[in-house]
């Protein structure tokens, strides 16, 4: 018996093809906490993201990590970090890969360095979405 749990139709694209496809941030009933909803295109690559939720001023409130991610559809909870909540927010996503660095063969000191590669710092978005959503004052 096969069990497939993709949908075939849906073709892995490269990195630079991915996108968003639903974005959604909903308050718990509690006004503490927040679902987040991303799904993204297939990938051939697994990609990162970032997620963030801002108060009507800017402060942010809460963010979220996601690296090299396996599934395209991801749901998650996060906590509100303010004192006072309520009022008008913002939860953006970006999502991204680290662009491949050269690699240094040679150390600092002109010697074969058995230290692992520097981590990745350039970073290319390939997409980014935004949504708002309201908690009742308190």
């Amino acid at each position: 018996m096969d069990i497939f749990f993709q949908d075939p139709s849906d073709i892995p694209l490269p990195p630079e093809e991915v996108r968003i496809r639903q974005f959604r941030a909903e308050p718990w009933p509690d006004h503490r906490r927040v679902r987040i909803y991303l799904e993204i295109t297939p990938f051939q690559k697994r990609p990162n993201g970032e997620i963030q939720i801002t108060d009507a001023p800017g402060n942010e409130v809460a963010n979220l990590s996601i690296i090299e991610t396996i599934d395209p559809k991801m749901d998650f909870t996060v906590h509100l970090r303010a004192d006072e909540i309520g009022g008008q927010y913002t939860a953006s996503a970006l999502v991204y890969y680290y662009e491949q660095e050269p690699p240094n063969p040679e150390g600092k000191n002109g010697e074969a360095e058995d230290q692992p590669s520097p981590l990745p710092t350039k970073m290319k978005v390939v997409d980014e979405a935004h949504t708002t959503f309201e908690i009742p004052g308190a």
